[in-house]
């Protein structure tokens, strides 16, 4: 794969990255074996960013990267983040933006991590109750004291984006975008990033798998798999998001591609960095054959026609968590 820069701050990535989430947590059954090599076989194909954080698992995903990465330290851009808080015996206690609680994480990842750095570390959810200001003043720090060597924040507003990087420069802003979540283009976030030079790194670019095709059924989902309390799964919701699905997978089939690697090639194009997650290396080493496609003008217009902004049905997260979203 070829290299691109994150932003202007001097990281440089390969063109697409994993997210490692689902190895240890939220979709359903894990396999530490096959976790590892999905790894072993992402770095052998070339990708470098490596996206983790402290809570899932909690604490569980980043002691895999750790134990994925011995010896190889320096083969991988290990990205985590912090601002949920975790207390040491792995219980959720909410957002916390608080710079001792973020200078505390920090260590804790690091061992977690074994290693003596964190190549990105990200700021996971706003807490509204500490000034964005002071957070990222915490962040600064651990930049000055070589803990950490770039920094960024997630799901954070356009506002947001411009007092945290007023106070340090952040290399990257992480949040949802794909075919199905497009929202960064009409709040502003996506025309602010390109203005300040923030790199795009887009999660669940497959819209948390919906988008591959391989889903035909809330029933396909293991029944301990979160996405089953997600409102584009449920009901009706999920029946009109199908459609759109099979009409992705027929444009895709008159490419010779798959879905996923449509709708991943679509947000490459569109200047991000996806980091699709997955436990496996057959759909590893798919994801990754996106980076080969090639859309042309006319294939963009007919992907458009069919997923333009606002052609998902149902919120992105279930009631409880869609107040933790661009703070």
């Amino acid at each position: 794969m070829e290299d691109r820069a994150l932003g202007s701050q001097g990281l440089t990535v390969a063109a697409q990255g994993l997210g490692c989430m689902g190895m240890s947590a939220f979709y359903g059954t894990t396999d530490e074996t096959e976790s590892l090599a999905t790894i072993d076989r992402a770095l052998e194909l070339g990708v470098t960013l490596l996206d983790t954080a402290e809570s899932y698992g909690p604490f569980r995903n980043e002691q895999l990267l750790g134990k994925a990465l011995a010896g190889r330290r320096d083969a991988a851009v290990v990205a985590t983040k912090t601002g949920v808080e975790i207390s040491d015996d792995g219980r959720a206690l909410g957002l916390n933006g608080r710079p001792e609680y973020v200078r505390r994480a920090l260590d804790r990842s690091l061992r977690h991590l074994a290693t003596d750095h964190v190549d990105l570390y990200y700021l996971h959810r706003i807490d509204p109750g500490v000034p964005i200001e002071e957070t990222i003043g915490a962040l600064s720090e651990l930049v000055a004291a070589g803990k950490v060597r770039h920094i960024g924040v997630c799901e954070a507003s356009a506002r947001t984006i411009r007092r945290a990087h007023a106070v340090h420069p952040l290399t990257a802003v992480q949040t949802e975008y794909s075919l199905f979540e497009r929202g960064i283009e009409h709040d502003g976030v996506l025309d602010t990033l390109r203005e300040l030079g923030i790199g795009l790194v887009a999660y669940s670019p497959l819209g948390r798998g919906f988008l591959s095709g391989a889903i035909t059924s809330p029933d396909d989902l293991a029944q301990d798999d979160w996405r089953r309390t997600d409102p584009r799964f449920q009901g009706e919701s999920f029946d009109r998001n199908l459609d759109v699905v099979r009409e992705v997978r027929r444009i895709a089939s008159a490419k010779g591609v798959t879905p996923s690697q449509l709708a991943l090639a679509w947000v490459q194009y569109q200047g991000a960095i996806a980091i699709p997650g997955t436990k496996r290396r057959r759909y590893l080493e798919e994801n990754i054959a996106a980076t080969e496609v090639a859309l042309s003008a006319a294939e963009l217009a007919a992907i458009e026609a069919v997923a333009p902004h606002g052609v998902v049905t149902g919120d992105r997260y279930a009631p409880e968590f869609m107040g933790t979203l661009n703070g």
